[in-house]
């Protein structure tokens, strides 16, 4: 069967919506191949767009389900350290764990992981289902615009945008296309947070007036590669220009690609949006804001790193004030995790554990007819399930968009060292004209008009 028509069968096969959560559900595997097995004809052929750190933690993930065929693996570089501990990542890499996976799998030798340089390549492949994007923050948007046209399916990792304007745009193209996407926001689907969420939304503490997500500091040198300043020839087998991409060009240094390129502002937005894309994302749940955003950031304080590369915010803190009167305080360093604090009691979770104040309230059972939050407590598993059914994920694009917004916002009030008015449905600042221009970024030649060419306008 073609792709898409193959998934259509599969829903209408035994896809139904049977409680008031929206749960996807799926056909059991039992009937999609013998012995629990999913025939080859019905997995769902995933490609990997990334293969550095996260990219070896998610893999691990996809290959567990029965019902995916890892086929594809995507990168830059061919193979090399520097990643999370100085451990190995690229393409090579990856490649080889996938096929020592389906070797010890199916009992012979597997050797048929595709391993490619250029994106482009995988998603001109009608044979691929679904892509996880798993690519520095810079590389995001591109590959998701092409993707969402291509009609596939999309897993992308968080933070999802490096900019606001990046975000609409993905979320317009997800929506146009009408393709399934997850972000790797996976606090979604932890009981912890869950758990203190509910109780949230159900009242429990009252009325909610303060949030406060306490985020991580610094500039780890996750790829023990922060000495290397100086500018050196590119590595072979790394396309150092297309790992750039849409980024402005600069020579080559070391310290700045792979792991590290989270430390400075071309490729991401450090700590703040590295962690932006979690415990904010949290706060917006438990406050039900999930598809609005502040309507001001103040009080804006940034201390920023002194390295001669990185220049990304080490500390950090602001309010994000909502129109309801709740005040968010993202701030680092301090009580990391998410706390919930209401006119009756607390909450606080992080995701080993989670705290309830007053105590009495640790065994409150939210009643049938209480509000229940959508349920998952496998972040891939939740995305090949809505693959199948076509429903929405726990972690939607929207959503990713609105939670990081709030990130981005932080950075311009650091930098411009002012209090910024936002509009949440018109998306602009009205206060400062200046944070406007901050909104978007310029692109590098030809990405900026492969950009032009895949944004889709809303109507």
């Amino acid at each position: 069967m073609k792709n898409k028509s193959r998934r259509d069968f599969i829903k209408k096969a035994g896809i139904a919506a049977t409680s008031l959560i929206v749960v996807p559900t799926i056909v059991p595997v039992s009937c999609l191949g013998r012995k629990g097995q999913t025939a080859p004809s019905d997995r769902i052929n995933v490609a990997f767009i990334g293969a550095g750190n996260q990219a070896e933690n998610d893999i691990k993930s996809f290959l567990a389900d029965d019902r995916v065929q890892v086929t594809t693996i995507c990168d830059v570089n061919k193979m090399s350290k520097g990643y999370w501990s100085d451990r190995w990542g690229g393409r090579e890499y990856i490649m080889r764990l996938t096929n020592k996976h389906y070797s010890e799998k199916f009992g012979r030798k597997y050797d048929a992981t595709v391993g490619v340089e250029d994106f482009r390549e995988v998603l001109s492949d009608k044979q691929i289902d679904a892509v996880e994007i798993v690519t520095p923050d810079h590389w995001h948007t591109i590959p998701v615009l092409m993707a969402a046209a291509a009609k596939k399916d999309i897993y992308c990792q968080k933070p999802l945008s490096l900019t606001i304007a990046e975000g609409r745009a993905m979320s317009d193209a997800v929506k146009h296309h009408d393709v399934v996407f997850q972000t790797g926001s996976q606090q979604r689907s932890n009981a912890h947070f869950r758990r203190i969420c509910e109780l949230v939304v159900n009242g429990r503490i009252g009325d909610i007036h303060t949030v406060i997500c306490g985020l991580p500091a610094g500039t780890p040198d996750f790829g023990k590669k922060a000495h290397l300043t100086d500018i050196a020839p590119v590595p072979e087998d790394f396309n150092y220009d297309m790992w750039l991409g849409p980024a402005p060009y600069v020579p080559y240094r070391p310290c700045s690609s792979h792991v590290n390129f989270r430390w400075v502002l071309d490729y991401s937005g450090g700590q703040l949006t590295d962690w932006g894309g979690h415990h904010p994302d949290i706060a917006q749940w438990g406050m039900e804001t999930q598809y609005t955003g502040p309507v001001k950031i103040q009080n804006a304080k940034g201390q920023w790193s002194k390295h001669p590369v990185y220049n990304t915010a080490t500390q950090f803190y602001f309010e994000s004030m909502f129109e309801n009167g709740v005040k968010l305080v993202i701030e680092s360093g301090k009580n990391h995790g998410v706390t919930f604090i209401g006119s009756e009691g607390k909450v606080w979770a992080n995701r080993q554990a989670h705290k309830i104040e007053p105590e009495s309230l640790a065994d409150t059972v939210i009643g049938e007819n209480e509000k229940h939050l959508y349920k998952s407590d496998n972040h891939f598993k939740n995305f090949i399930d809505c693959v199948i059914s076509r429903e929405e994920p726990i972690a939607p694009v929207e959503v990713a968009h609105r939670s990081i917004t709030i990130a981005h916002l932080g950075n311009i009030a650091m930098m411009l060292n002012t209090d910024l008015d936002w509009d949440p449905v018109s998306e602009k600042v009205t206060n400062v004209p200046e944070a406007n221009k901050m909104l978007s970024r310029k692109m590098r030649e030809p990405w900026d008009k492969i950009y032009k060419e895949y944004n889709v306008k809303p109507v």
